[in-house]
């Protein structure tokens, strides 16, 4: 498919989830622009990292340190703390990311470790306040079926649309002449159908002069809310909690309607997960669930699964 060109919109905050992609690829770590407080991403040749153990010093740990630190592995040691050394912190927090993707549990930077270190990921971290979501399961049981894990989250303080609001309008930016209009609204309606298929909401798009739910842009680099875009390759997009309903994509990236068996990245798998953050889910450990952290290029996951069906459900009703 063509890839799709951007949009732009207004400004916001608080920000709640972020899909990024640490580059397989460039002789040198690169430190991807902060602002407004926002923790630093890192671009680094990870490749050259493969096989680094405890005890070594090798250019680009400190770059994956800020990485792993942004996603709650480590402790918050200011962006210039972190060094190049492979310390006893540094294997402890790879021996939790490793168990976390259910990867071997070396603490060393194997070949399996960086392929997954450097997929398309949402940015929302996995450890917060030294509570790890990610396998902080629930255990379920169905009469005559029998006792199930379900590993679907939510944010603090479980944010969620009120009763009185389950007829949801969303609307694009208004700046929206180069883009092909009737292409996103393609892929945006069987986005939210997804969801509408598993819960009681229903989704349509705004009239013109109506008044919006949900806001959907696609911003180049600053964009006002702190958490700037960095240009094709790292940070995807980021989306916010209930009931803020806003939802960002990075313009500069190659947008494709269906990414398959290609280098681009899906639309419409990405619009999912992050409908499911407006929404108020968080992350899941199931790796076949929409809200599981990464998704890889090329990859086309569109459909919600029982443990993102669970999650919806626990926080509206069916």
């Amino acid at each position: 498919g063509s890839a799709i060109s951007p949009l732009v919109m207004g400004c916001s905050t608080f920000i709640v989830a972020t899909f990024v992609l640490v580059s397989l690829h460039g002789a040198s770590c690169r430190m991807l622009a902060a602002e407004a407080g926002e923790e630093s991403y890192v671009r680094a040749d990870l490749s050259q990292l493969t096989g680094c153990r405890r005890g070594e010093n090798k250019a680009g740990l400190a770059s994956l340190k800020r990485y792993l630190n942004h996603f709650g592995y480590l402790d918050n040691q200011g962006a210039d703390e972190f060094s190049d050394e492979f310390n006893e912190d540094l294997e402890a927090a790879l021996r939790t990311y490793q168990m976390n993707f259910n990867l071997n549990t070396s603490g060393v930077l194997d070949e399996a470790t960086v392929q997954k270190l450097i997929q398309p990921r949402c940015g929302v971290p996995d450890i917060v306040n030294g509570t790890n979501l990610m396998k902080s399961g629930r255990h379920r049981y169905i009469p005559g079926v029998g006792h199930f894990v379900m590993h679907y989250s939510f944010f603090t303080n479980m944010p969620r649309w009120p009763d009185s609001q389950r007829n949801l309008k969303y609307t694009f930016s208004t700046d929206n002449q180069q883009y092909g209009a009737e292409q996103l609204r393609s892929v945006f309606s069987a986005a939210f159908a997804k969801w509408a298929a598993v819960s009681p909401f229903q989704f349509a798009e705004a009239y013109e002069g109506e008044v919006a739910d949900l806001q959907i842009a696609f911003y180049s680099g600053d964009h006002g809310d702190g958490h700037p875009f960095d240009g094709p390759g790292s940070i995807l997009a980021h989306a916010f909690a209930p009931t803020n309903g806003r939802l960002h994509f990075d313009a500069d990236e190659t947008w494709l309607p269906d990414a398959t068996g290609t280098n681009g990245v899906d639309l419409e798998s990405v619009a999912v997960h992050e409908i499911g953050h407006l929404l108020g889910l968080g992350h899941s450990a199931d790796i076949n669930a929409i809200m599981f952290p990464t998704i890889r290029r090329g990859e086309r996951k569109l459909n919600p699964n029982s443990d993102d069906v669970q999650g919806i459900q626990v926080l509206y009703g069916s």
